[in-house]
């Protein structure tokens, strides 16, 4: 009997329930159709991704672990291990292009940001040319880094160079120099060249990031009577970080990976004075055609690329 009462009771109260409960939302005809189809439409993107970097990429990884000399054998040899990865941080030259590496990557990145942080607040005020420079700042960026390096190559040229003559009516002594004959010159000449052409993007970053900070602080810094060094130090630079952040992982990336103004404009001489790592993975893959010592040397950069871009996608979706 009390079975069956608990029995009748609960069956009342499930139907209650039911009978208080919302029924489940029907699903469009079109909503799962919807849902997949940006899938494909992305799946173009994806195959040709994978086709042309990710395959690239992990069959030089095979070969980074493996002997394969070019003028022995058309096909990889045996595996190796880390012989390879050995060779390359016992060898003068690796070591030198690595260094030469961090300091043209954090030569640029400093110098980038620091101007393009500088024209970014004098171009944030205004003014009757406003328009027409930020038009005329996309230029540097819109050339090829090829063409960056012939340009700068000419400008150079102790004897017809555009430099050289400016430089012979500003500072005389800097008249008749010829900056890629001298190793300190010529890494500052591809420094400079580097920063003259990603500054502009990077300065039209930084306007957007301007553009978008609330107006309120910075009013309220100057009511309170703050210099505008203090308000921009204070309250502009603090407010404006995630955006510079995202410049300096760009021009980081940008540094690293940079080679067409390396080979246009010093190709890594006098000497190798001014070569990289990318230089160098060029120059022992296809002048010396030691391809797995170059997949070696190749991913000892690809490997902090990798790292950077993975903190730049988790910073970018962090802020969003």
């Amino acid at each position: 009997m009390t079975a069956h009462v608990n029995t009748q009771e609960d069956a009342m109260t499930w139907s209650s329930r039911d009978e208080g409960a919302k029924p489940a939302p029907r699903r469009k005809p079109g909503q799962v159709h919807d849902r997949w189809l940006r899938y494909f439409l992305v799946l173009p993107a994806v195959i040709a991704v994978a086709g042309t970097a990710l395959g690239p990429l992990a069959y030089s990884a095979v070969l980074a672990f493996r002997e394969w000399r070019l003028t022995r054998s058309p096909r990889p040899g045996d595996f190796v291990g880390f012989d390879n990865f050995v060779r390359a941080f016992e060898s003068p030259d690796f070591l030198r292009a690595l260094f030469n590496t961090f300091l043209f990557v954090g030569l640029t990145v400093m110098l980038t940001t620091v101007f393009a942080l500088c024209l970014a607040l004098l171009l944030q005020r205004g003014g009757p040319l406003r328009r027409t420079v930020q038009a005329l700042l996309i230029l540097p960026f819109a050339m090829s880094p090829a063409l960056v390096g012939i340009s700068w190559r000419f400008m150079l040229n102790p004897e017809f160079g555009m430099l050289a003559a400016v430089f012979e009516s500003i500072f005389p002594p800097l008249a008749g120099v010829n900056w890629l004959a001298t190793p300190a010159l010529a890494f500052a000449a591809m420094v400079m060249a580097d920063v003259w052409a990603w500054t502009p993007f990077m300065t039209l970053i930084l306007i957007g990031g301007l553009a978008s900070l609330p107006t309120e602080t910075v009013e309220a810094g100057q009511v309170d009577g703050a210099p505008q060094w203090r308000v921009v130090f204070d309250i502009v630079i603090p407010q404006l970080m995630p955006v510079i952040v995202v410049v300096l992982i760009l021009k980081t990336i940008f540094a690293v990976k940079a080679f067409d103004l390396i080979f246009m404009l010093t190709q890594g001489g006098p000497g190798r004075s001014t070569e990289t790592l990318t230089y160098f993975s060029y120059v022992t893959g296809f002048s010396y055609y030691d391809m797995g010592y170059a997949s070696a040397a190749s991913w000892v950069m690809v490997v902090p690329m990798l790292l950077l871009t993975v903190l730049y996608a988790r910073f970018v979706l962090r802020t969003k």
